[in-house]
């Protein structure tokens, strides 16, 4: 049952990372808030999955 909650928060950080890239206008913008929610996410997955 531990794993559900970082999977909820991992589901969360993914949906509030979609709506904000959707939102901001500008290519150079979308890309590089696309690869500091990636690198969170590499960070969040090793640090709790390994």
């Amino acid at each position: 049952m531990e794993n559900f909650g970082y999977y909820a928060i991992l589901l969360l950080m993914i949906i509030i990372g979609f709506i904000l890239v959707k939102r901001l206008a500008g290519c150079i913008i979308r890309t590089i808030v696309t690869l500091i929610l990636i690198g969170v996410l590499a960070v969040l997955y090793y640090t709790y999955f390994r």
